[in-house]
């Protein structure tokens, strides 16, 4: 493994968190950034929740999408390189015949090697910040429920608000951007389509990982299935 392998740098920087901290820049991502910014959602998501991942096509994917929202989303950097990232796409909540627009995210990652330094965290309160002045009312996603609800996330049946198949679950939340930014808004909430085409090309996936440094697809007790 070398003279500094993971664990090594892992303890290395738990050491110097406080200068790293003060390093981070959060900016819009570039184009000379693509490859970088995919990389890192693969390993924050490699065997997390599955064996292997599809974050990183689908990050890919949101690019390609009418959905997606450049102008929210948002990498951090340390010294020139990419150690966080969210992407915004638009999605929106059917009240009968009605459709209302409604943000959503994700993925929100940082790279193994920069976690717990809160990252994360900063992406997220200041893209909120910046949907918020450009007139966003409310962020609905699929996210885990011992993160979110510490940046303010409910489940959604506070505001109710069901998926689309009618469901309500601790990972469905949703914030407001602004004051009472859900209080008309009752219904189904349809995620940007990208979402579900990405978790249905899954040979697809495959073959655009083959990109990427190579890493194992493992069974873990703490997956999903």
């Amino acid at each position: 493994m070398g003279e500094e392998g993971p664990l090594f740098k892992k303890y290395r920087y738990a050491d110097n968190t406080g200068s790293l901290k003060e390093k981070v820049i959060i900016r819009e991502e570039r184009e000379s950034d693509y490859y970088e910014t995919e990389l890192v959602a693969k390993r924050a998501f490699w065997n997390l929740h599955v064996p292997g991942c599809n974050e990183h096509y689908l990050v890919h994917l949101l690019r390609e999408s009418k959905d997606y929202l450049p102008e929210l989303s948002r990498v951090a950097e340390i010294d020139g390189k990419i150690v966080g990232e969210i992407f915004y796409a638009m999605s929106y909540v059917m009240d009968g015949d009605k459709k209302i627009d409604v943000l959503t995210f994700g993925p929100l990652c940082v790279d193994p090697m920069y976690q717990n330094l809160g990252i994360g965290s900063r992406l997220l309160e200041e893209t909120m910040e910046i949907a918020r002045q450009k007139g966003h009312k409310a962020i609905i996603i699929f996210g885990e429920p011992y993160y979110y609800p510490r940046h303010g996330f409910k489940t959604c049946d506070n505001f109710g608000i069901t998926t689309c198949d009618g469901e309500n679950f601790d990972p469905f939340m949703g914030i407001e951007l602004v004051k009472d930014g859900l209080k008309d808004v009752k219904g189904k909430f349809y995620e940007a389509a990208v979402y579900e085409e990405c978790n249905s090309y899954t040979a697809k996936a495959d073959e655009y990982d083959k990109k990427f440094p190579y890493m194992m697809k493992l069974k873990m007790p703490w997956q999903w299935n």
